[in-house]
Order: C-alpha cells, then structure tokens, then sequence
C-alpha cells in the first residue's frame, strides 16, 4: 500500500487534471448545462468538494461543512434537473480549496497518530484517499468530455504517475 504522503501527492494531482479541465474556462462554460438531466461542469465541481468533505467526515473525524449551503446543492441524490442555481466560480473555487486543505490536514493527522485507533484510522485513510483521487477522475472525465465535444475546448494532457491507468476510459490510481 502507498503511504499517506504519496496518495496525497495523487490527490493532488488528481485535483490539479481538474483545475487544468475548467480553470480557463468562462463562468458561462462553468454553469451551462448540455441538458435539463445533466449538471454543469460546475456542479460536477462542487460535487467532487462535498464527497471529500463528506467521506473525511463521516469515517473519520466529524467536522462542520466549510460551506453549509453547498451540500445539498452538490448532493447526487437529487436528480439533476432539481439541481439548482450554482454558486459563483468564485465560491466554488473556494469551497474545493478549503475542503482540498481539511482532507490534507485530516490525513496528516491520521499519518502522525494524532487521532484515536491511528493504526485502524491509517487503514481507512488510505483506502479513503484512493477512493476521493479515483472520484475525482471520475467526474474529470464527464467535465473532459464536455469541455471537448459541447465547448470546443481542448484537453490538457492527462497526468502522469506510476500510480495511475485507465479502466474503462477512467483515470484511475490503482496502488499496490
């Protein structure tokens, strides 16, 4: 198994692909929707967000949204026409920066046995950590292939690490 630092490394990476995906993007391109059942690009960003907060949440340390009204906007439960408006480019940058800063200081603290049952939370990261890198390729790719096919846009190149192959057309890191 990689060790929390190096999954780390391929987070964030992974959320690096995604910055390089939208960043030059206009906030139009961000927030339209190819459809009435399919999410912008921008949802699909602040989605990646809640699930990070939500897992590190929920399996291992119970912690406040960084931004409360978010979560049931960025929530897959709801079907995608019952989505809502999205919030600026802006706020979601910001919520994907704070969620990115509290999943590192999460793992580190986990990494450095400043938590309760470290060795059993050490397990959990990791299989954590590998399970937010490969959701965020997941979503990266519906927002590639929007940004290619419905906005002209070309594609970065995908990253490159040891760690990562593609599975069905996904991105994924697949550790040892």
């Amino acid at each position: 198994m990689l060790r929390t630092d190096a999954l780390l490394r391929e987070y964030d990476r992974a959320r690096a692909y995604t910055d390089e995906l939208w960043r030059d993007l206009t906030p139009d391109e961000v927030t339209w929707r190819p459809h009435e059942n399919s999410s912008a690009i921008g949802w699909h960003l602040g989605h990646q967000a809640h699930v990070a907060h939500f897992m590190v949440r929920n399996l291992t340390a119970a912690e406040p949204s960084p931004d409360p009204e978010l979560d049931a906007l960025m929530d897959s439960a709801n079907p995608e026409k019952f989505r809502g408006t999205l919030p600026t480019v802006t706020r979601l940058s910001e919520f994907r920066s704070a969620v990115g800063e509290r999943v590192h200081a999460r793992m580190r603290d986990i990494a450095a046995g400043r938590v309760g049952a470290p060795a059993q939370l050490t397990i959990v990261a990791t299989h954590l950590l590998t399970t937010l890198i490969n959701h965020e390729y997941q979503h990266d790719q519906w927002i590639g292939e929007v940004r290619a096919a419905d906005l002209g846009h070309e594609l970065p190149p995908a990253p490159d690490s040891a760690y990562l192959r593609r599975v069905d057309g996904y991105l994924v890191v697949d550790v040892p």
